[in-house]
């Protein structure tokens, strides 16, 4: 056992600080999501009126009750629908998460069609993009609530059309490789939205509520001059009874949604935990929320962060005196063995060498690998230049490039320059990516990029025998400063879905849990993998 001796005080009024801090950022983290809420809410009459439950109560009703959910990419969109903070709605138009269905652990994709009817935002497409991808590593039933009013025309981008063909790449992958693929058509799915039901292995319609059809009456009668009634095109009794793109003809929301979990449970696919419960840490998580500073520039010792997460607070460092600003640990998380890696500072040699070798050790061992990003970068410098930064910088990116065990990242700091990179970024590919509400993701520091813009404007001014305008270079200077910080914000960079979703820290441990289960779990799923996808009779 090696138990770790805190030297935090919580109630230190540093630590009262930074708990203020961070809790006002949870807080507008809560209010973005709960706008995303409110606003397909607002629907609920017409939904009524239409005898139809509101996206989120789908999902409710589709989950087990009680049983943990793990939403993902809350935050897609922000900013990018609108430039207006105050105004801009994230989510993406699409409700997303992993949580269980009949016992089973599914990727479950809901549209939100209280919002715009369900038409297809661009970042909603990278939301699903992403979470298809998860579900394809993770060997988890995907499961999707469809209704949506396809693509908004008046807001048409080529770019949209042509990369929206990766969604139904992506659902013929997944059945292919043996994973369910399930559709509950609660409501329209039009032109390239028809290939969602098209390219499942089971679909499930609502009588006088579900449409499919690749042209609906108005493209139809534009096109061909042909006049016909949306239930004769792509109805659910037709899709039922003549075209066979149903299995299930359910009479409504409901019971649509108990056929789904029924035919969930029919997979076959509910594991029992065999895990026993793990000792959960010496130390609460509620501190965890003082710990972390809102300003970068002061130390945070990551070693205090870890202790909150891991099994009984037991870690044991590796190489603890070389490379000291690279932590690295072997410890249990929820019963799972895992390796830890962590930033203390800017990784330097001695640091990229230990995190190469650690790597290559736990995939030896078959270890998960958790990192913990908290760093502004490689360190750099004349001495750092002259021992090999970059040659020993990028062995530690060729070893989290080629690891070969599942790897999943919290941003809960700093993430800067090729540290991004080296701590297996977004760019890398780990399995899960989760950033706290302190995180900020950027090349540089925004007052190291105005000062590096300065110095080269100058000496260029210099070359040509030009004195500085000191009014001038400033507002340059502030300018730089303020584009940097804005694309930092991790709430900017999650609405780019360059992160899972942004969590409170006090649920990181219950997070990398669920993470953790659904890597194991794939492990042992045993697919049956088909030539290509389940083809629809």
């Amino acid at each position: 056992m090696t138990l770790f001796q805190s030297a935090w005080n919580a109630q230190s009024p540093q630590a009262l600080q930074r708990r203020e801090a961070m809790l006002a950022r949870i807080a507008a983290l809560r209010a973005l999501e709960e706008r995303s809420a409110a606003a397909s809410a607002k629907s609920r009459p017409a939904f009524e009126k239409r005898g139809q439950l509101l996206p989120r109560e789908r999902v409710a009703l589709l989950l087990d009750a009680g049983a943990p959910w793990l939403p993902l990419c809350s935050l897609a969109g922000y900013l990018q629908d609108s430039k207006d903070a105050a105004q801009s709605v994230p989510g993406g138009g699409v409700v997303a998460g992993i949580g269980f269905v009949s016992g089973v652990r599914c990727m479950l994709v809901a549209s939100d069609s209280g919002i715009e009817a369900g038409a297809v935002q661009s970042m909603g497409l990278e939301k699903i993009l992403r979470v298809q991808e998860i579900a394809l590593q993770g060997k988890l039933p995907f499961v999707h609530l469809v209704e949506s009013a396809g693509a908004n025309l008046m807001r048409y981008r080529v770019e949209g059309f042509v990369q929206g063909g990766a969604l139904f790449r992506n659902l013929a992958r997944l059945s292919a490789a043996g994973i369910p693929v399930i559709t509950v058509q609660h409501g329209s799915g039009t032109a390239g939205g028809a290939y969602m039901p098209g390219l499942s292995d089971v679909v499930i319609m609502v009588r006088n509520r579900s449409r499919a059809f690749l042209a609906g009456p108005p493209l139809l009668m534009a096109a061909t001059g042909e006049v016909a009634t949306e239930e004769e095109l792509g109805g659910a009794l037709m899709h039922s009874a003549v075209s066979g793109l149903g299995e299930q003809l359910a009479g409504d929301d409901r019971e649509a949604l108990g056929l789904a979990r029924e035919v969930v449970a029919r997979t076959g696919w509910a594991q029992a935990e065999a895990r026993n419960r793990a000792q959960d840490p010496l130390y609460p998580a509620e501190e965890l929320l003082g710990l972390v500073p809102d300003d970068l520039r002061q130390p945070l010792d990551m070693h205090e962060v870890i202790a909150r997460l891991v099994d009984g607070s037991d870690f044991l460092p590796f190489k603890a005196l070389y490379g000291a600003a690279t932590v690295c640990v072997q410890a249990s998380l929820d019963g799972h063995a895992v390796g830890i890696l962590s930033n203390n500072g800017p990784i330097d040699v001695a640091g990229a060498n230990k995190a190469a070798h650690f790597i290559q050790l736990m995939c030896q061992l078959g270890h998960p690998i958790l990192y913990l990003q908290n760093t502004t970068g490689y360190m750099v410098g004349k001495e750092s230049e002259q021992a090999g930064m970059i040659k020993h910088g990028s062995k530690m990116i060729q070893a989290v490039t080629n690891a070969t065990v599942p790897q999943i990242t919290v941003q809960c700091g700093a993430s800067f320059g090729a540290g991004n990179y080296g701590m297996c970024g977004r760019g890398y590919a780990p399995r899960f990516l989760f950033s706290w509400p302190s995180a900020r993701t950027a090349v540089m520091g925004g007052e190291q990029a105005a000062r590096t813009m300065q110095i080269v404007g100058e000496a260029a001014l210099a070359r040509k025998g030009i004195a500085p305008d000191p009014a001038q270079s400033r507002a340059q200077y502030d300018k730089i400063v303020a584009m940097f910080e804005a694309q930092a914000d991790v709430f900017y960079t999650s609405g780019l879905v360059l992160d899972d979703g942004v969590i409170d820290p006090r649920d990181t441990r219950a997070a990398l849990a669920q993470c953790l289960d659904i890597c194991a779990q794939a492990e042992l799923r045993q697919l049956r993998p088909l030539q290509f996808g389940v083809a629809r009779m």
